[in-house]
């Protein structure tokens, strides 16, 4: 009997619980679906919600990651190369010390400038470097000549004169370096189209008519010295006026020396530079 009577009571009590408002649900039937094609939409839909939430949830993990990567893009000039190459270290070591001798140099660049009351002078010496000064000169004297042998040095000095305009000009429309200071090429180097500072076109050209004097002309020992002296003082009177870094100067003149290597392979010889003279001055017959 005690033991029934603990079953009734256990039962009454869970009837009890069960007729809470909390515990309602748990009373209901539990609700038949209506056949195959609900179980199916239910499922269809199911697994249309599911893949929303996946793209849904997809989408800030791509941008995160899209956002990360960006961040993980830094600019070339934030980037610090943690083991650099002994040639990279002395490259930039080399520009370094070029740009900061160059702007020390620059004494000329202004009239402000601790040397700008030379500024005038220096520039006249400059001009005499010139490419059009040169070229015109040469033409004066081409008109002016008699002899074949003056016509033919005069000849091929023109041509190598030009070309070294040209060649000088070409490199530096590739290269594009600036000066130390930033300054506006003046009306002539822009006749001259010497508009970047790589590599010095009056270095190199008086390196180059310079050593083709040197080699054409008999001329004295003191000649010669000064001729030399002449085209360093050209090369120097950039780098004084803030055009030129030293190592754009030391590059003309390596670069003046090979044009004149090149136009001793090609001289032209007497017949073919009066051929050249008659035909700039309309005189030439094919026919005579």
């Amino acid at each position: 009997m005690p033991s029934s009577y603990n079953v009734r009571s256990r039962a009454r009590e869970r009837n009890n619980v069960l007729g809470r408002p909390e515990f309602m649900s748990l009373n209901q039937p539990p609700i038949r679906s209506g056949g195959p094609s609900e179980s199916r939409g239910s499922t269809r839909r199911a697994g249309q919600i599911k893949h929303q939430t996946s793209q849904s949830c997809e989408e800030p993990t791509d941008s995160g990651s899209k956002d990360r990567r960006e961040s993980g893009k830094m600019p070339e000039e934030d980037c610090m190369q943690l083991n650099p190459s002994f040639k990279g270290i002395a490259m930039n070591s080399l520009l370094a010390i070029d740009i900061s001798l160059s702007k020390r140099m620059g004494v000329c660049a202004y009239t402000s400038s601790s040397w700008g009351g030379c500024r005038s002078m220096v520039g006249l010496l400059a001009l005499t470097g010139h490419g059009i000064t040169w070229i015109i000169g040469t033409i004066v004297c081409l008109t002016r000549s008699n002899t074949l042998a003056g016509q033919e040095v005069l000849v091929n000095l023109l041509l190598a004169l030009i070309l070294d305009v040209m060649t000088v000009a070409g490199v530096q429309r590739l290269v594009k370096r600036r000066g130390p200071w930033e300054m506006m090429p003046g009306f002539m180097d822009c006749v001259a189209m010497d508009m970047y500072s790589f590599p010095a076109a009056h270095a190199s050209r008086a390196a180059m008519v310079s050593k083709f004097l040197l080699s054409h002309l008999v001329l004295a020992v003191p000649l010669r010295i000064l001729l030399v002296l002449w085209a360093f003082l050209v090369g120097i009177s950039r780098v004084l006026l803030g055009k030129h870094h030293l190592t754009d100067m030391v590059c003309g003149f390596a670069l003046g020396l090979f044009h004149f290597s090149l136009m001793e392979t090609v001289w032209l010889s007497s017949n073919t530079c009066q051929t050249l003279i008659s035909i700039s001055t309309f005189s030439w017959s094919p026919f005579f």
